[in-house]
């Protein structure tokens, strides 16, 4: 099963998280119920649906290979208004999410591999201010998670 199946269920080393101090190590316990924009529970992963949870996006790229409408670029944000330190996205672009600008991986962190790109998008946001949670993913497949804005990293599609 991969994460478009499942939601989560990735490569063989799905689960498992890095961080800079710490060697690879299993997560434990399962994900919680991923939620869709409207706050229902998951379900079928459709192209044309809006999705913000970890497991909906983690899926929803795995499945089509791109994040889902609601999300738009930190630079289209800005041509709609939208300014970082007001927390405006809400009334900037109502409806959307951060996502798709260039990740650096600047701090090595995440595996590197000739020709690998990794993008980011937030997670859960809720128009205002933008959280520490992310996506990370790459053009080759893998997806990860971090819930404080890039200290630790949890893969969930893919294979290192």
């Amino acid at each position: 099963m991969g994460c478009a199946d499942t939601g989560i269920a990735g490569g063989a080393k799905a689960g498992n998280s890095l961080s800079a101090s710490e060697a690879v190590s299993p997560s434990v316990g399962t994900p919680g119920e991923g939620r869709n924009a409207e706050n229902k529970p998951s379900g079928q992963i459709e192209e044309s649906g809006e999705y913000t949870s970890k497991e909906d996006v983690a899926a929803y790229l795995s499945k089509y290979g791109h994040l889902p409408e609601n999300y738009i670029t930190k630079k289209e944000a800005k041509a709609l208004g939208w300014v970082s330190s007001e927390g405006n996205l809400q009334e900037a672009a109502p409806g959307k999410s951060i996502g798709g600008d260039h990740f650096g991986n600047y701090e090595e962190i995440l595996p590197e591999k000739d020709g690998r790109e990794y993008f980011e998008c937030d997670i859960d946001s809720s128009g205002g201010y933008r959280g520490a949670k992310r996506l990370v993913y790459s053009n080759d497949g893998l997806t990860y998670y971090t819930e404080d804005h890039y200290k630790t990293f949890e893969l969930l599609c893919g294979e290192e």
